[in-house]
């Protein structure tokens, strides 16, 4: 059964909704404004969200952005639901990645056909991008299935690299679309004092290095591995083909680039506003492995941290003996990942 939120602050609105939705055999979860929605979306994992936008405390538009911030909940199908029709309102949403946008008063039929086509959507977009090089293949079959090109997923380059090796560099011409198949990448620039900043962190499963190939502009930043990785090449011209001839495809990337600018946004105002343990427990979470380590060197951490290295030296020191972390011969292991995720700005 499919599980569907429903985010409304108007009791009598969100009562029908739940019950339509209910006759129609969805579970339903429901929440009265936008932070308790938030609340339920990352404790129960819809499959689809309904929510409006003039919500008061958190509205549909900090909602959705925040939302798209958890990795959790970055993927579920978003639709707004509004008495207000205005085309602002409309770019705003879609903007942010909203997969649609119904006006109310509403049709039950047609808020019920929305919803199925949005989750049969998303169903498809799964299957063709989940994790796996069968995801992968499943990806560019799609285009020699519109294009009738034979050999457009054949000889599709898995290239090895070592830890710090550099993937692409900056001021390079982009001739790929990267999918990283197995290892961590980071990707960093370097101001004009030479000081090098840690942007993105990517992990299987995840493409980098799509902005200069969409822009036609070199590359901006360094792909650099952060341990041993495997990554496909798709040729510039394949991902471009795939890109402009199929919509689903087209829609996919348009909210990876959307959650990315969010991102981008979110880690500009920690640098700028967030204390230096803030930033140095943000750090230590993004290069964690799974086993909670952390095999990055110190250099690497003060620059996914934004900070200098004494000072990152000192507030692990600091961490350790809060028993936030442990060191043992250089290596660090996070024994307290919640207190790191709740450290005060």
């Amino acid at each position: 059964m499919k599980k569907i939120l429903v985010i409304e602050d108007n009791f009598e609105v969100r009562d029908n909704l739940c019950e339509i939705l209910q006759l129609a055999q969805y579970e339903v979860f429901q929440a009265p404004n936008g932070k308790e929605g938030v609340k339920k979306a990352l404790e129960h994992r819809p499959d689809l969200i309904l929510c409006d936008v003039m919500m008061p405390e958190l509205d549909g538009f900090g909602t959705l952005k925040i939302l798209n911030q958890h990795p959790a909940s970055r993927d579920i199908p978003f639709i707004f639901l509004t008495a207000k029709a205005e085309k602002t309102d409309f770019r705003k949403g879609m903007g942010l990645g909203a997969d649609d946008y119904i006006t109310k008063p509403f049709d039950d039929t047609e808020l019920l056909e929305s919803i199925q086509i949005r989750l049969a959507k998303s169903e498809q977009l799964k299957h063709s991008y989940d994790n796996t090089e069968q995801g992968l293949q499943h990806f560019f079959s799609e285009a020699k299935a519109n294009q009738g090109l034979e050999n457009l997923t054949l000889d599709r380059e898995l290239r090895s690299f070592s830890t710090k090796d550099m993937v692409y560099e900056e001021g390079q011409n982009p001739r790929w679309l990267f999918y990283l198949v197995s290892g961590k990448i980071k990707s960093t620039q370097t101001n004009e004092f030479g000081k090098e900043l840690t942007t993105t962190i990517y992990e299987p499963g995840q493409f980098l290095g799509y902005f200069p190939l969409l822009t036609d502009y070199k590359y901006v930043d360094n792909a650099v591995c952060l341990e041993p990785s495997e990554v496909r090449l798709i040729p510039k011209d394949d991902f471009k083909l795939l890109l402009f001839n199929n919509r689903e495809v087209a829609a996919h990337f348009i909210k990876i680039m959307a959650n990315k600018t969010n991102e981008v946004e979110q880690q500009l105002i920690e640098f700028a506003y967030s204390s230096v343990r803030r930033k140095v427990a943000r750090a230590l979470l993004m290069l964690m492995n799974e086993n909670n380590e952390i095999s990055a060197s110190r250099e690497e951490l003060a620059s996914a941290a934004g900070t200098a290295k004494e000072t990152l030296i000192r507030t692990l020191s600091g961490f350790k003996s809060e028993g936030f972390v442990q060191i043992e011969k250089g290596k660090i292991i996070v024994l307290e990942k919640e207190a790191l995720k709740d450290m005060p700005q």
